[in-house]
């Protein structure tokens, strides 16, 4: 049931992540954002865990796993992010915006049976 658990939270996390690439901000030219990117999620809805870290990897406008689970996603020049999440049963979606190198937005899924929504803040390595 932990390892349960942690993949349900690693879901929630990376959709987080992906959130936080769209933080607010600018980029000179595509790739503005490349790098890893750490993102922690709160939950501020439903009953899934908080504080989780995962790291994400964006690449020009593409952004994947840095850690593990199925990531698919996008960042414009803008820093405009939008993510999709897999780990087993769980699935996240998030959006936001990155600027410089810090991120934030939200993310909204079913993790582990639960519907669960928050917040996600990232910063860049």
């Amino acid at each position: 049931m932990t390892h349960f658990k942690q993949s349900i939270s690693r879901s929630a996390a990376i959709l987080a992540a992906l959130a936080a690439l769209a933080a607010p901000g600018t980029a000179s030219a595509a790739g503005g954002y490349d790098g890893t990117w750490t993102t922690v999620f709160a939950t501020t809805k439903g009953n899934c865990s908080s504080g989780y870290s995962v790291p994400f990897l964006v690449t020009g406008s593409r952004v994947s796993s840095a850690g593990g689970g199925r990531v698919s996603g996008s960042v414009n020049r803008g820093g405009a992010v939008a993510v999709h999440v897999s780990v087993g049963a769980s699935k996240a979606s998030g959006g936001g915006r990155l600027a410089g190198n810090s991120g934030a937005g939200s993310w909204s899924g079913i993790i582990t049976g639960d519907r669960c929504s928050g917040t996600w803040q990232a910063t860049r390595s």
